[in-house]
């Protein structure tokens, strides 16, 4: 299925607002599949210190969590563990002379619940990610647990030859220098499904 965004349980209740506009251009996106759609799938995937990352998509079917919504001509299933972060966010579709695609206006501001999660967060946007940035990398904070935190390695850092350096030598010592609790910075990333690693691992 495309992947164009990404769930709701039953609910009566408006959690967020799909434009004309985005109707008409998900309608088209769902005629032309050759199999059943049985809606838009919406979920916040990730996020940063000022902004969440979203992910939609087509669905065949909801999940067992998912609210799920009429539209009139197809349905918005929302992750429930999504729900109060999209209530009052409005989804778009643009189009101009340079760039086309959805855009969600999202009015809710993501916080870590943890505070030390947060000042971890604003360290990787601060500091961490411009540095990796030049290599078209980018880190994802996913959780913090006592002297561990998780992390995933996107963009050039995937895949990359030099990626468990980056990690220990520049990811893991930052976070120490300024939190020197933290014993292990755990890396999630699935690298051999990276497409486009800043360099190449050995052999490849």
């Amino acid at each position: 299925m495309k992947n164009l965004f990404k769930k709701i349980a039953r609910s009566d209740t408006p959690i967020l607002e799909i434009t004309d506009t985005a109707k008409e251009k998900i309608q088209s996106v769902i005629e032309a599949e050759e199999v059943h759609v049985e809606g838009l799938r919406i979920s916040i995937e990730g996020r940063s210190a000022t902004a969440f990352q979203y992910s939609l998509g087509l669905a065949t079917e909801p999940e067992p969590d998912d609210i799920v919504r009429e539209t009139g001509s197809f349905k918005i299933l929302i992750d429930a563990k999504s729900a109060d972060d999209l209530k009052g966010a409005v989804i778009d579709y643009v189009e101009d002379l340079n760039s086309s695609g959805f855009k969600i206006d999202n009015p809710n501001t993501p916080t870590w619940d943890n505070p030390k999660a947060q000042k971890i967060q604003e360290l990787i946007d601060q500091r961490i990610n411009p540095a990796v940035a030049a290599h078209g990398g980018q880190i994802e904070l996913l959780n913090v647990e006592d002297d561990a935190i998780y992390i995933h390695m996107g963009g050039g850092c995937q895949g990359c030859g030099m990626a468990n350096a980056t990690l220990k030598h520049g990811i893991e010592a930052m976070i120490q220098e300024e939190f020197p609790e933290i014993k292990q910075v755990i890396d999630t990333t699935d690298h051999a499904s990276g497409t486009d690693p800043y360099y190449a691992p050995a052999g490849s």
